[in-house]
């Protein structure tokens, strides 16, 4: 008889489960039973993807970042890496609504009871900056920003959409500051106070709306 295999879409449904039982129902909902009639899967398969808790709530951090890694590295660089910047936000904020749960996992929204994520798990995702620190530097070296550190500008960037994301998530934005608005004020403020022209900073803006999707 020749061994049972293992679906490799399992660990990736418990992932996103436990997420979602962590958002609606608090940690309580993270039983090893409760996640396995959740996917249709057995308690033996959920301990063989993740020995605990500890386990399960580093692998939902590293998903989270895995699929906004993946979000970003898919935007393809062009001859305005202004625009390149902005797509990356939009980016950003597109998988952070597709994946909520997982974000608020990511960054420490979510209520972890006796669990709580150390330094590791913290800077885990560190390697997604990755993508919008080239994008400013390609801004620099284009003479679109002023010379600088191009990874304190794209931290810039980071924190503030990041506080963005969180109170869109949290329904927080309407209008006339709706989200989208917001979002190409902070962006275009950002990289004008970095040394983008105003007149081409609306311009590369522009463009990257209908790059958007």
């Amino acid at each position: 008889m020749s061994p049972r295999q293992i679906d490799p879409t399992l660990g990736p449904q418990l992932v996103e489960a436990a997420a979602r039982l962590l958002a609606e129902e608090g940690p309580k909902a993270l039983s090893t039973r409760r996640l396995a009639a959740e996917v249709g899967t057995s308690t033996m398969a959920v301990y063989t993807h993740f020995g605990g808790k500890g386990d399960l709530v580093r692998a939902m951090v590293r998903e989270g970042f895995s699929y906004l890694n993946r979000s970003l590295t898919e935007v393809r660089e062009s001859e305005d890496p202004v625009a390149d910047v902005a797509v990356l936000g939009w980016a950003y904020r597109r998988n952070a609504l597709e994946h909520h749960n997982l974000y608020n996992v990511m960054f420490g929204g979510s209520v972890l009871g006796s669990f709580s994520l150390a330094d590791e798990d913290r800077q885990h995702g560190r390697y997604t900056l990755e993508t919008l620190i080239r994008a400013v530097g390609r801004c620099m070296e284009t003479g679109r920003l002023r010379p600088g550190d191009p990874q304190s500008v794209a931290h810039q960037l980071w924190i503030a959409l990041h506080g963005l994301v969180t109170l869109e998530l949290g329904g927080y934005l309407i209008p006339p500051n709706d989200a989208d608005t917001c979002f190409e004020a902070q962006v275009g403020g950002l990289l004008m106070g970095a040394g983008a022209d105003p007149a081409q900073t609306l311009a590369s803006l522009e463009r990257a709306r209908g790059r958007r999707t």
